[in-house]
């Protein structure tokens, strides 16, 4: 794609989720001449097209018919100083905007994913906007190594090997953001140590391939569903292109997967993989989470659909250091959710076998300490509305904190329903 319809691209991707305003952010993209595609200067974020785009050649010479980006000083200072960057995202996005003008940075080891793609993030202190100081000031936390930087009282800056990997990064590192905050009215966040975000490296999705054949016509359309269920979990704020994984069982003893290590919101059914019998699809990754989701097939032949997602409400009860997800507050959520198990961070990265054996019946929905939540269902609609409804029970929850927080349906109350609506 060419540099200039990635930036469009990726502009009106930041813009339609609220990352930016109007008038706020600017992109760069060095392409293979040494050439830099930069965002304009005074022109409408929201309506970028590939022709406001400017390049800004190796000579310093100008191409396009506005200025490049009144940050373009820190672009190119970014670039110099990282070789090995290709792509400079900025914006001043809400929640980290907040981290900036606190003077605090968001610690990734509040989820291993965040960890994985943002890195440690740097902090550099103000500077006038468009100042060459402030490119060096910027430039300077790069050239340590960071790859995400806080700059006090302005935003934040990312640089990435492409625009894509920049785009990521500040997407997860806002999303963790939101998190904290969100954690912080629970009462802290408690982060993961070094050696247990260690633990979420080990690879667990390597299984030995086998070669597929063609797949049926329902194995074409649950490969549709997948895709059709990550882009609605994207689009609902319950994924980010990062984060969240689903799967469907196709038979007793193979599963459809989405994919490792691609965007979540721009899935084809060519891209879900096949395991069968412990083996994958040749030539592509499932879901770090298959071997929990795997698990929970063979021990539960009602399971017809595994989602692992960290919806940011539901998300901030998994960081906080002390907090309690209680469905007991509204009958839809106790009646679909039941009560919420809770598994400690390392029972995640096992073999499967304390996940599936924490799942049944009367325990649908698992909060895993710092990584999210996962839920069941007979079926990937079944499997996805549940996670609908935690995520929409912990903003309740969240909400009502200031209010003087939820009060709870009495064991008496919890028992009648139960026995009306589930026949228990």
């Amino acid at each position: 794609m060419h540099p200039s319809e990635q930036i469009v691209r990726v502009m009106s991707r930041i813009y339609a989720k609220g990352m930016t305003t109007t008038s706020g952010g600017n992109l760069s993209l060095l392409d293979a001449e040494g050439d830099l595609w930069i965002t304009p200067s005074r022109v409408d974020k929201g309506t970028l097209t590939v022709d406001d785009v400017v390049r800004v050649r190796r000579d310093g010479s100008v191409d396009g018919k506005h200025k490049p980006s009144s940050e373009f000083p820190f672009h190119l200072a970014i670039l110099k100083a990282r070789p090995d960057l290709r792509a400079v995202v900025h914006a001043h996005v809400p929640a980290l905007s907040a981290f900036a003008v606190t003077r605090r940075v968001p610690d990734t080891l509040v989820l291993p994913q965040a960890r994985f793609v943002c890195g440690p993030v740097a902090s550099s202190p103000y500077v006038l906007p468009g100042s060459d100081a402030l490119g060096e000031a910027i430039a300077a936390q790069f050239l340590r190594g960071a790859d995400c930087v806080a700059m006090e009282n302005h935003g934040f800056v990312f640089g990435g090997t492409t625009l894509q990997q920049g785009f990521e990064r500040m997407e997860t590192l806002e999303y963790t953001a939101r998190l904290i905050v969100g954690a912080e009215t629970l009462g802290g966040c408690a982060p993961l140590s070094e050696a247990e975000y260690a633990e979420s490296r080990r690879p667990n999705n390597l299984l030995p391939e086998f070669t597929a054949s063609t797949p049926s016509a329902r194995e074409q359309e649950l490969r549709r569903q997948l895709c059709a269920f990550a882009l609605r979990g994207y689009e609902q704020g319950m994924m980010i292109a990062t984060e969240g994984s689903l799967s469907v069982r196709l038979d007793a003893g193979s599963a459809l997967f989405t994919p490792s290590g691609k965007d979540r919101s721009t899935l084809t059914p060519e891209d879900i993989v096949l395991v069968r019998d412990g083996r994958r699809e040749a030539g592509k990754l499932p879901s770090r989470a298959c071997l929990n989701h795997l698990a929970i097939y063979r021990a539960h032949p009602w399971v017809g659909a595994v989602f692992n997602a960290l919806p940011p409400h539901t998300t901030a009860f998994s960081i906080a250091r002390s907090a309690h997800l209680t469905t007991r507050i509204i009958p839809e959520s106790h009646i679909l959710l039941r009560d919420v198990g809770v598994l400690p961070y390392a029972q995640q990265y096992g073999d499967g076998a304390a996940v599936a054996a924490a799942v049944s019946t009367s325990q649908p929905v698992l909060l895993f300490r710092n990584n999210g939540a996962i839920t069941v269902g007979g079926s990937v609609l079944e499997a996805f509305d549940r996670m609908e409804v935690l995520e929409n029970t912990a903003k309740v929850l969240l909400a009502a904190k200031p209010l003087g927080g939820a009060l709870a349906i009495d064991d008496q109350g919890i028992a009648t329903m139960t026995k009306a609506f589930l026949g228990v």
